[in-house]
């Protein structure tokens, strides 16, 4: 039995990345979608891609750091499908920097604050009525594992995941029995774009601790095409960097559970993967 089917899911970061990839598969598995982006092409490709599919899915262009935007994105499901079940806080960006880096990195660090906080507090804020008034509704938010303790290179991603964090553990317990809470925490997910907004890659070693130096020559036996067939194969528990698909078959798992059902916190990971925290 699926319990996402008919199921009226809002995701935003819908445009590209995990958001796109989430969208497409509940689609598939009967939910129907209301994406939002700030970017509207892109967006519009996801609704694409959901459409020739046989999916039913709506998009609409919104900045989760305007709280009104998502007021109209939550509006839109409402006067489109009638209810609004769940909602994913996915939207998030990941500028990695030391805080040597500040004269650089201060517009993005501010801009992640936005996003990755004040877009999750808006998104909740969005929803919230609405749940309520039907009765049931499921809120899932999008943390990181570099929420879960801090790192050299971190500080600002890091403090936005904890954030979210313990703003997700807040709801649940203001909401038991009337609202389900989900925090996701994904390990370091390849080929999302996620990436693209790191200010200074060394960053990303604060995250490796002692395990630094493994990881900096498992990298390069990667890239010189020398990796055992292991480092790739998610039966195996040498697995070593998580795939997106696999990430967001975890996350339809939490959503697709009866109403009396929560899976409140899931750190998701490669088995084999180097990081500490």
């Amino acid at each position: 039995m699926s319990h996402i089917k008919n199921r009226v899911i809002v995701i935003t970061g819908a445009a590209g990345g995990i958001g796109r990839l989430l969208a497409s598969q509940a689609a598939l598995r009967g939910a129907s979608i209301v994406a939002c982006d700030i970017s509207e092409k892109e967006l519009g490709n996801s609704i694409n891609i959901i459409l020739e599919n046989g999916g039913k899915a709506i998009g609409v262009p919104a900045d989760v750091t305007n709280s009104e935007d998502l007021h109209k994105v939550a509006k839109a499901a409402i006067d489109e499908f009638g209810q609004l079940d769940v909602l994913v806080n996915n939207a998030g960006i990941m500028p990695l920097a030391f805080f040597s880096d500040h004269a650089k990195a201060n517009k993005a660090w501010s801009r992640c604050i936005d996003i990755n906080f004040k877009g999750v507090l808006n998104g909740i804020a969005a929803v919230y009525d609405q749940m309520l008034q039907q009765g049931r509704g499921h809120i899932v938010n999008i943390s990181s594992i570099y929420g879960n303790y801090p790192t050299k290179g971190g500080s600002v991603y890091g403090a936005t995941k904890a954030a979210v964090n313990y703003l997700s553990e807040s709801l649940r317990q203001e909401t038991q029995g009337k609202i389900k809470v989900t925090t996701i925490r994904p390990t370091a997910i390849p080929n999302t774009g996620i990436n693209d907004a790191i200010i200074n890659e060394a960053a990303s070693m604060g995250l490796m601790g002692a395990n630094a130096g493994n990881f900096l020559e498992r990298a390069n036996t990667l890239a010189e095409g020398k990796a055992p067939r292991s480092w790739a194969n998610s039966d195996d528990v040498e697995y070593l960097l998580l795939e997106p698909e696999l990430l967001v078959e975890q996350i339809l798992y939490a959503i697709d559970q009866p109403w009396g059902v929560s899976i409140s916190d899931m750190t998701v990971r490669a088995s084999g993967d180097a990081f500490v925290v």
